[in-house]
């Protein structure tokens, strides 16, 4: 938590100086955390933190800065991340497919964020373009240099550390397409929907997508149907976090209807603040509470005007919300509840 102190033994004249040297640069709450972050690298030289324990720490919060600065400059537009593989040549029908999916999606007002590398990555860069594309680059001993379209890009970032990318993308991203790949696609799939399961980050939309007639996500969803459900290492309404599909109209459509009422959520405490673009009518919202009754850990959805709490949020100021109290389990049940406010009659803003 911010303003957390030191050991009582320590020079209070250290904080005064961090103090003085913040509010140089920051105020209000910015500033409580910036100076919890100065705290902690006191607490890490007090801890005599070893050399490689310092370097790993330095290294990526200089990492996630950077990202973070690169990112802010396009924080108003949404973005598509691709997923597959860097060994996917030209001429197969994946990497059209990968090139046709991220021409279409930026056509609708979408930015792309690829891992910078060839294959699927490159096929989705030249769809989309170096001016409407971000490469998250991860430095290895092999196969993955930046592809062509965005070599020398200023959005183009490199990263020493996978956590730190994928943190990245996850924070960044406003829907996850994945292409048939290797040991990277099937380690980014699941993260993501590890958290979107476990309620460690927004719901999104996560599209597998493969060529016409391919069998690789229906091979993989046999894999999670026949042994981690038949297990009861999953429940069956995880599969509702993703959509499997061969078709790119599918695809681009998919996306854009999860954000054609729904814009965001976050959560005040138990409750969960679900912003929208137009009010729902009386009756749609009364059709929501006895559809989602079961989702419901007390009360009932309403619909009502920002919180106090997200004073700090101006992005969203003037959007209406529905807030409801949730059981925090079955995330997958609260996918559908979005898809059924996005179906909804809604009252236009006036």
């Amino acid at each position: 938590m911010p303003n957390q102190q030191l050991p009582a033994a320590t020079d209070r004249s250290y904080m005064d100086i961090i103090k003085q040297l913040i509010a140089k640069v920051s105020s209000g709450r910015a500033a409580d955390f910036l100076i919890d972050m100065m705290e902690t690298v006191m607490r890490l030289g007090l801890d005599k933190a070893s050399i490689s324990d310092l370097k790993l720490v330095s290294r990526s919060m200089r990492e996630i800065r950077y990202a973070a600065s690169v990112f802010q400059k396009y924080s108003n537009i949404r973005k598509v991340a691709v997923f597959g593989s860097a060994r996917t040549r030209a001429d197969e029908p994946d990497f059209q497919l990968a090139r046709e999916f991220s021409r279409r999606i930026v056509e609708e007002n979408f930015m792309l964020i690829t891992g910078g590398g060839d294959g699927i990555m490159g096929a989705a860069q030249q769809g989309a373009g170096a001016e409407k594309s971000f490469g998250l680059n991860i430095r290895l001993p092999f196969e993955q240099g930046a592809n062509r379209v965005i070599a020398g890009d200023p959005k183009l970032i490199n990263f020493n550390y996978f956590f730190a990318r994928k943190l990245s993308f996850v924070k960044e991203t406003s829907a996850f397409v994945l292409f048939p790949g290797g040991f990277g696609t099937m380690d980014e799939g699941f993260e993501v929907l590890t958290l979107l399961q476990t309620g460690k980050t927004s719901i999104v939309p996560i599209i597998l997508m493969d060529r016409p007639n391919g069998f690789y996500w229906e091979t993989w969803r046999r894999f999670l149907d026949n042994d981690l459900l038949e297990l009861g290492l999953i429940s069956r309404s995880d599969f509702h976090l993703f959509t499997i599909t061969h078709d790119v109209d599918r695809a681009v459509n998919e996306i854009k209807h999860f954000y054609k009422v729904f814009h965001s959520y976050r959560w005040v405490r138990d409750e969960m603040v679900i912003r929208i673009s137009k009010r729902l009518t009386s009756q749609s919202l009364e059709n929501l509470n006895q559809q989602f009754d079961h989702l419901l850990a007390s009360g009932h959805i309403v619909q009502r005007e920002a919180l106090p709490e997200e004073a700090d949020d101006l992005t969203a100021a003037g959007l209406p919300r529905l807030v409801l109290i949730p059981h925090k389990r079955e995330f997958g049940m609260l996918r559908l509840l979005i898809n059924a406010i996005n179906d909804s009659a809604v009252v236009e803003v006036a």
